[in-house]
Protein backbone atom coordinates (compact mmCIF):
# COMPACT_ATOMS: atom_id res chain seq x y z
CA UNK A 1 0.00 0.00 0.00
CA UNK A 2 1.55 3.51 -1.09
CA UNK A 3 -0.02 6.78 -0.30
CA UNK A 4 1.65 9.16 -2.16
CA UNK A 5 -0.95 12.21 -0.03
CA UNK A 6 0.63 11.60 3.21
CA UNK A 7 -0.09 10.08 6.52
CA UNK A 8 0.20 10.67 10.16
CA UNK A 9 1.70 8.54 12.55
CA UNK A 10 0.56 9.09 16.03
CA UNK A 11 1.87 8.23 19.00
CA UNK A 12 -0.42 7.88 22.23
CA UNK A 13 1.95 8.47 25.32
CA UNK A 14 0.31 7.94 29.18
CA UNK A 15 3.16 9.03 31.69
CA UNK A 16 3.70 8.65 35.27
CA UNK A 17 3.40 11.69 36.89
CA UNK A 18 6.14 11.46 39.28
CA UNK A 19 8.38 11.48 35.88
CA UNK A 20 6.09 13.36 33.50
CA UNK A 21 8.28 16.51 33.77
CA UNK A 22 11.61 14.93 32.96
CA UNK A 23 9.59 12.99 30.26
CA UNK A 24 8.59 15.90 28.56
CA UNK A 25 11.82 17.37 28.62
CA UNK A 26 13.39 14.22 26.95
CA UNK A 27 10.38 14.21 24.53
CA UNK A 28 11.50 17.14 23.08
CA UNK A 29 14.46 16.22 21.80
CA UNK A 30 12.83 12.93 20.90
CA UNK A 31 10.71 14.51 18.57
CA UNK A 32 13.37 16.64 16.93
CA UNK A 33 15.54 13.97 16.44
CA UNK A 34 12.40 12.15 14.25
CA UNK A 35 11.94 14.80 12.37
CA UNK A 36 15.72 14.98 10.91
CA UNK A 37 15.12 11.56 10.01
CA UNK A 38 14.13 11.30 5.93
CA UNK A 39 10.44 11.95 5.07
CA UNK A 40 9.36 13.40 8.46
CA UNK A 41 8.02 17.38 7.51
CA UNK A 42 6.18 18.14 10.94
CA UNK A 43 4.66 17.06 14.36
CA UNK A 44 2.72 18.01 17.08
CA UNK A 45 2.62 16.94 20.88
CA UNK A 46 -0.45 17.68 22.33
CA UNK A 47 -2.14 16.97 25.71
CA UNK A 48 -5.12 14.27 25.67
CA UNK A 49 -7.79 15.97 27.85
CA UNK A 50 -10.91 13.61 26.75
CA UNK A 51 -10.81 11.05 27.51
CA UNK A 52 -9.18 11.77 30.23
CA UNK A 53 -5.46 9.64 31.23
CA UNK A 54 -5.50 6.88 34.02
CA UNK A 55 -5.76 8.24 37.84
CA UNK A 56 -1.78 9.58 38.24
CA UNK A 57 -0.65 9.85 34.74
CA UNK A 58 -0.36 12.59 31.79
CA UNK A 59 -1.54 11.92 28.42
CA UNK A 60 0.08 13.13 25.80
CA UNK A 61 -0.37 12.46 21.70
CA UNK A 62 2.55 13.23 19.24
CA UNK A 63 1.18 13.11 15.82
CA UNK A 64 3.72 13.06 13.01
CA UNK A 65 3.08 13.95 9.76
CA UNK A 66 5.14 12.03 6.78
CA UNK A 67 5.47 12.77 3.04
CA UNK A 68 4.03 9.05 1.95
CA UNK A 69 3.72 5.37 3.47
CA UNK A 70 6.92 4.49 1.69
CA UNK A 71 8.91 6.80 4.11
CA UNK A 72 7.07 5.58 7.01
CA UNK A 73 7.38 2.20 6.38
CA UNK A 74 11.83 3.51 6.03
CA UNK A 75 11.61 5.11 9.70
CA UNK A 76 9.86 1.65 11.15
CA UNK A 77 12.10 -0.73 9.43
CA UNK A 78 15.88 1.36 9.84
CA UNK A 79 14.84 3.50 12.95
CA UNK A 80 12.39 2.13 15.48
CA UNK A 81 13.65 -0.71 16.38
CA UNK A 82 16.60 1.71 18.42
CA UNK A 83 14.45 4.31 19.23
CA UNK A 84 11.57 2.59 21.05
CA UNK A 85 14.10 0.45 22.59
CA UNK A 86 16.25 3.42 23.61
CA UNK A 87 12.98 4.72 24.80
CA UNK A 88 11.86 1.90 26.80
CA UNK A 89 15.17 1.66 28.48
CA UNK A 90 15.11 5.07 29.62
CA UNK A 91 11.70 4.87 30.50
CA UNK A 92 10.23 1.08 31.09
CA UNK A 93 6.83 0.63 32.70
CA UNK A 94 6.78 4.75 33.46
CA UNK A 95 5.11 5.31 30.02
CA UNK A 96 2.78 3.40 28.48
CA UNK A 97 2.47 3.31 24.11
CA UNK A 98 -0.52 2.80 21.70
CA UNK A 99 0.72 3.75 17.90
CA UNK A 100 -1.71 4.91 14.95
CA UNK A 101 -1.43 5.08 11.26
CA UNK A 102 -4.05 7.90 9.80
CA UNK A 103 -4.01 8.90 6.22
CA UNK A 104 -6.24 11.21 4.52
CA UNK A 105 -10.20 9.78 4.18
CA UNK A 106 -11.71 10.20 0.58
CA UNK A 107 -14.93 11.40 1.08
CA UNK A 108 -17.90 10.87 -1.62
Amino acid sequence: MTRADGVIYEVNLEVDLAVADGYRAWLAGHVAEILRLPGFHGAEVLEVLDPPPTAGRLGLSVRYRLRDQTALEGYLREHAPRLRAEGLERWGEAVRIRRRILAPARLA
